[in-house]
């Protein structure tokens, strides 16, 4: 009767009518006597209005107010719809579903991440693919800083420190003299360490930001392209990365200060309490401000953002998910304490062999400064390009939520398609 999947009339054909129809037929003929010619008129005009396959009249019945369609049938109540009656939208879903909707499309994916908000897992799975797929700018970049940073480090810690044994044994026969040299030369190793480990992070943060922001799009980055694309920033990533430790750690030292000058005073008891208090406020605090400004680094690479500017960034793209951005945080922070701690298993054993009897346990020697640091050049090398792709993702995806920064990056990708 018609070419639509799912229209046949539901209703049983004539030669299957079921009792309650043949005993209703009589009662219809015992109110109305009908002659022959009467009769016949009423079959010829029930023959051009309705099909030979059609149902009798008083068993048809349709789902969702009486139409296959869910509302009053074309031909009144009771009555098919016409043959040339289109289907509406959503048509042969089943009755009581609702209409049936097609899948939404899947998200483009030019690069190591599809352009729509990320799960946690995606954002990690993105930082690993960018590692992996442009191994070699991202571990070039990484290795370089870390082998040069080492490497003085382990030679400033070596020629400061050589001496280890004469510093232990001055635990109860030192003089004052002896002391500030003891702590001279500690003090002095570690601002080395810290300050080459500052300008190693910097550049290595600031050069793998361009390389996972074009990751992003598929576009991979040479050292060259990422070293020029950082070198302008260089000075204020450096402010930046100064200034947030920094904050932080006057906001412990402002916890700190108030059991500390209790302590000064003599109130031991009080003052233990409120140190510890203090010190507890101050963590919170010093958490707080590492999560506010997380995405400080890929604000001000990215968007070329003054320093002060950059941090204002970070806040505004955390303020609503704060506890979603420390999660992931967190979770970065654990993935490269677990790397780092599986690279220093058999670094650890190898430094245990190597030092061997021939000096005390308590006396650094050149061989297990060197095997350490090799081995602190290595988790450095393979643990920065995740921490620092995570954090740039994070950004990403931020901005996709926020500003619905997939639409621009989309419209990027199909530029990048065209030219």
């Amino acid at each position: 009767m018609n070419d639509f999947p799912g229209r046949n009339s539901p209703g049983p054909s004539p030669s299957e009518e079921r009792p309650d129809a043949a005993q209703q037929r009589p009662a219809e003929a015992s109110e109305a006597p009908r002659t022959d010619d009467t009769a016949g008129a009423d079959e010829a005009a029930h023959a051009s209005q309705w099909a030979p396959q059609q149902p009798p009249r008083q068993q048809w019945s349709a789902p969702m107010g009486g139409s296959p369609w869910g509302g009053p049938p074309p031909g009144g109540p009771g009555r098919p719809p016409g043959p040339g009656t289109p289907p509406p939208p959503g048509y042969g879903a089943r009755p009581g579903w609702g209409a049936w909707t097609p899948p939404p499309p899947e998200a483009p994916r030019p690069g190591v991440i599809p352009l729509r908000p990320l799960a946690v897992g995606e954002i990690m799975q993105g930082a690993i693919d960018t590692t992996r797929r442009y191994w070699r700018t991202a571990l070039a970049i990484s290795a370089c800083l870390a082998v040069v940073t080492q490497a003085v480090t382990t030679i400033a810690t070596g020629l400061w420190f050589g001496d280890g044994v004469d510093v232990e044994s001055l635990k109860d026969s030192a003089t004052p003299r002896e002391i500030l040299d003891a702590m001279g030369s500690s003090i002095g190793t570690l601002a080395v360490s810290l300050v080459l480990g500052l300008i190693g992070t910097i550049v290595a943060t600031a050069m793998l930001t361009v390389v996972v922001s074009r990751a992003v799009l598929g576009r991979p980055a040479s050292l060259g392209d990422a070293w020029r694309s950082a070198r302008p920033q260089l000075l204020r990533m450096g402010g930046l990365l100064c200034l947030v430790p920094l904050l932080m750690s006057a906001a412990l030292l402002a916890g700190l200060v108030p059991g500390l000058l209790l302590y000064a005073a003599g109130a031991g008891t009080l003052a233990g309490l409120l140190t510890a208090l203090g010190a507890l406020a101050g963590t919170v605090a010093m958490i707080w401000l590492w999560v506010r400004y997380s995405l400080a680094t890929p604000a001000l690479m990215l968007e070329k953002q003054s320093v002060l500017s950059a941090m204002r960034r970070s806040a505004k793209l955390v303020r609503d998910s704060w506890w979603r951005v420390l999660g992931i945080q967190l979770l970065t922070v654990v993935v490269a304490t677990v790397t780092a701690a599986v690279i220093n298993i058999p670094i650890s054993l190898l430094q245990a062999i190597a030092s061997g009897s021939a000096a005390p346990a308590d006396q650094l020697t050149w061989s297990s400064l060197i095997i350490s640091g090799i081995g602190a050049a290595i988790s450095s090398t393979l643990t920065l390009p995740v921490t620092a792709g995570m954090t740039v993702l994070l950004y990403v995806d931020q901005r996709i939520r926020q500003e619905s920064l997939d639409l621009e990056l989309i419209r990027a990708g199909r530029e990048k398609q065209s030219a």
